[in-house]
């Protein structure tokens, strides 16, 4: 039996303990989180060291501001990490965590789980076999129409913690995987509704590696169907609805997610030409548990991170410059 550890019992916290339950091979070992101060039947410990004491390998899912020390000290005590997104509050201390578990050689994955999500990997498969054709044009939708009670909590409305961050990073880590590293981007930001420091909606203007170019609209304060939480059906939290969130265009044809629906011409392209359309069928899995599994089998040596922390801190440079560029008005290129 694998023993997972884990530090945050919050909203993700609690879903990684449940999944824990689920996966065979792997039980819970410990539980670290000082606002937990009623008698609980959870195992807590007392600190990140006790954690990394009775654990396996540990996953975090504290606060962002906290990834960055509470990794580096279960790294230097060799115990591998799944660091729930995004890796780190800046791309500084992302890199920071990288290097240091590169230097101990200690797995660090990060919990971009919709990347274990089997709808993800037939996209990709039906984009890497050329079938679209060159990738030109990509949209993706994340809007999250999130009640007012879910800001109670004082550091959800602070820098580094809107939707940005929090949502978006997961949109930005499927593209790039799907379509390429992101090289360059441009951005909006308006917080009109609530008026925290934290951003409200977030238009950005994607320049892939390959030429392609995309779009990205985040908002969480629009009421609206249209975001991969609420269309792909993988937390039961939230209730699903038959929309798309990502479109990804091709020269050829195109594909919508997470529905996972075909557009194709038999002579195309060609506009005056109807269109075809196939949807993919495919089963359901609780993507947190196969990340879990997943986790399990890279800490026995028996795979290797499928998200690694390199793909997270990617991922918070792109959402950095998305940031970045929303503030000052101007394009900001990202080192590939």
């Amino acid at each position: 039996m694998m023993r997972i550890g884990v530090a945050g019992a919050g909203l993700i916290g609690k879903r990684h303990i449940k999944a824990i339950g689920r996966v065979p091979g792997v039980q819970l070992s410990g539980v670290l989180d000082p606002a937990v101060t009623a008698p609980s039947d959870l195992p807590m410990v007392a600190d990140i060291e006790a954690l990394a004491a009775c654990s396996d390998g540990v996953i975090l899912a504290v606060p962002n501001a906290l990834h960055r020390p509470m990794a580096v000290a279960l790294v230097k005590a060799h115990c591998p990490v799944l660091v729930e997104k995004p890796l780190a509050g800046t791309a500084a201390e992302g890199a920071e965590m990288v290097s240091a578990a590169d230097r101990v050689g200690v797995p660090l994955l990060v919990g971009h789980h919709r990347r274990h999500n089997p709808l993800i990997a037939k996209a990709k498969e039906i984009i890497d076999s050329g079938s679209l054709g060159p990738i030109t044009a990509v949209h993706g939708h994340c809007w999250l129409p999130k009640p007012d009670r879910y800001y109670a909590n004082a550091w959800r409305q602070g820098a580094g913690a809107g939707p940005l961050f929090i949502n978006l990073i997961h949109d930005v880590d499927v593209l790039m995987h799907l379509c390429g590293p992101i090289t360059e981007v441009q951005a909006f930001e308006s917080n009109a509704i609530r008026g925290a420091e934290a951003e409200e909606v977030s238009v950005a203007i994607l320049r892939f590696a390959s030429g392609a170019l995309g779009t990205v609209n985040l908002s969480d304060v629009s009421l609206g169907p249209w975001s991969w939480e609420l269309t792909a059906g993988e937390n039961p939290a939230y209730p699903a609805t038959d929309q798309s969130s990502y479109v990804i265009g091709g020269r050829n044809g195109s594909l919508a997610l997470p529905n996972l629906t075909l557009w194709h011409q038999e002579d195309g392209p060609d506009w005056w030409a109807p269109m075809s359309t196939t949807r993919v069928p495919l089963d359901q899995v609780d993507p947190l548990e196969a990340q879990i599994a997943h986790f399990a089998d890279v800490i026995r040596g028996d795979a290797q991170p499928i998200v690694t922390g390199q793909d997270g801190l990617r991922a918070v440079q792109v959402v950095e410059a998305i940031k970045q560029a929303a503030q000052t008005g101007q394009a900001v290129a990202i080192d590939t």
